[in-house]
């Protein structure tokens, strides 16, 4: 009678054990279905990674470009807005000025990156119909990680490429440092002399 008691009460744990097993893996498998359910509704919820550059002149931005809302937001562009150091200092041929260039990664993923420059004589914000040489036009390039796609370039135009990847945020070595305007400019210029009583002046 005992042993028969004892058998039975083997049985029975066997299949409790059996039961808590099943129990366990269907356990599991909510798990994971949950786990796979929420997943998913993260990943759509997720921000699409967006591509921008901007154009770093002497520490300031002067232009930027970047793919917001499923289009392109540009801004600024020009230079030569922060290379004199004094409001009022008047330009001199021949001098080198600061013009520490460099692109800032201002999306929010790695990028490789290209500069266009182009150099050319304007009038009144316009592009003048002049005999100027853009050579005239001196931008020292550091070399610096960059190199100069020759075969896309032309007289107006340097089209500039950074050998590295820029990280999010990240600022570029600089790909120019100086700017100057030659002499030569001078010898093209047209004078112009008003007399007014006593007083003549050269424009």
């Amino acid at each position: 009678m005992k042993r028969l008691k004892k058998t039975f009460l083997t049985k029975s744990f066997l299949l409790f054990g059996a039961a808590a097993a099943l129990l366990l893996a269907s356990t599991v498998g909510s798990t994971r279905a949950a786990l796979t359910y929420y997943s998913e509704n993260y990943e759509m919820r997720i921000e699409v990674p967006s591509i921008g550059v901007s154009l770093v002149e002497n520490g300031s931005v002067a232009g930027s470009r970047n793919y917001v809302g499923n289009e392109w937001k540009e801004s600024g562009g020009e230079l030569l807005q922060n290379m004199l150091p004094g409001e009022n200092e008047k330009l001199v041929l021949g001098k080198k000025y600061d013009e520490v260039l460099k692109v800032r990664n201002s999306g929010t993923i790695d990028s490789y990156v290209r500069v266009i420059l182009y150099k050319n004589w304007t009038k009144d914000g316009e592009k003048a119909d002049t005999e100027l040489s853009p050579d005239l036009i001196e931008l020292n390039l550091t070399g610096n990680g960059w190199i100069v796609d020759e075969d896309a370039s032309t007289a107006e135009r340097t089209v500039l490429y950074y050998t590295g990847i820029l990280k999010t945020g990240e600022l570029s070595p600089a790909f120019a440092d100086k700017l100057s305007i030659d002499k030569e400019v001078a010898k093209r210029v047209t004078t112009k002399e008003t007399v007014n009583g006593n007083y003549k002046t050269i424009t």
